[in-house]
């Protein structure tokens, strides 16, 4: 079973910028595995501290290159444009194409204090701006144009997940 719930849209905590990670330490590396066990079973390929409850800079990720943590991550360049399918987990069974960016750079940290960058391109690259939109409090609805963001609302209305709060543990937060 996983150890945690992820957060759906209408909870309060995927709304919020994150604040930086400013300690590394193992409460974070044990949290990080707990995030990869709960990321693993949804399945999904990333998952943001937020859609734990965790209001920090950081993510798990794995596109089949083994598990990774991005602390305090920034894109400081993205060129092209690739729209593909994207979907969320914190918006289940449902999935649009967005256009973003097609190559970032992003750097930031591991779970040792090192210094990170990584040229990405495709998959990765988005998986990066989507986590990172996640970081800074955007879900994937806030991607769609109006027409799609009124027609995914209706269905999330139907499926009985906008605007409906979730019980939070708002306690859950790290130094």
């Amino acid at each position: 079973m996983a150890p945690h719930s992820i957060r759906i849209l209408g909870d309060p905590v995927l709304r919020g910028r994150t604040d930086e990670v400013t300690e590394i330490d193992g409460r974070l590396a044990r949290l990080c595995d707990e995030m990869f066990t709960t990321m693993y079973e949804a399945p999904g390929l990333g998952l943001a501290a937020p859609q734990v409850g965790v209001r920090k800079r950081f993510f798990v990720y794995d596109v089949g290159e083994g598990p990774e943590v991005l602390i305090n991550p920034v894109i400081t360049e993205s060129e092209g444009e690739w729209e593909f399918e994207e979907g969320c987990l914190s918006v289940p069974g449902l999935s649009w194409d967005i256009v973003r960016p097609k190559t970032v750079h992003v750097t930031g940290y591991d779970l040792d204090g090192n210094d990170v960058s990584v040229e990405a391109d495709e998959l990765l690259a988005r998986l990066f701006q989507h986590e990172l939109d996640h970081l800074d409090g955007v879900l994937l609805v806030d991607r769609l144009d109006d027409e799609q963001r009124r027609e995914a609302m209706r269905t999330l209305r139907e499926l009985n997940l906008a605007d409906k709060p979730t019980p939070t543990n708002s306690g859950l937060q790290l130094p």
